[in-house]
């Protein structure tokens, strides 16, 4: 069985920094496209950052230049760096991934969110 774990969420002050991590636990999987998403109190769940497994990244508008999503396929693990954070990013954070099983299915698995807050 496939589950995603993420960890890394907390409290910063308007400006800091602060590192997602999200591994894929368990066995006989190869994992595709990897991304993050949030999801702020009363608003729709968004799409932060994507990354392919040849590590080609696309980013949402409001987190260009800020946010920087990497992976390590040996790991099974991939990550959001945010720096400059601020208030609008507050948010629960959740990573998912597109997994292959070994019996050739294709399913879309998703983290169980990590909370985000920027306030001072």
């Amino acid at each position: 069985q496939v589950q995603l774990v993420e960890s890394g969420g907390g409290l910063v002050q308007p400006g800091g920094s602060l590192r997602l991590s999200c591994t894929a636990s368990g066995s006989g999987f190869s994992i595709g496209p990897m991304g993050w998403h949030r999801q702020a109190p009363g608003r729709e769940r968004v799409l932060v950052a994507t990354i392919t497994s040849g590590l080609i990244t696309n980013y949402q508008d409001s987190v260009k230049g800020r946010f920087t999503i990497s992976r390590n396929n040996a790991k099974a693990t991939v990550y959001l760096e945010m720096n400059s954070l601020k208030p609008e990013d507050t948010a629960v954070y959740y990573c998912n991934s597109n997994i292959r099983l070994e019996n050739g299915t294709v399913n879309d698995y998703w983290g169980q969110g990590t909370q985000v807050t920027v306030s001072s």
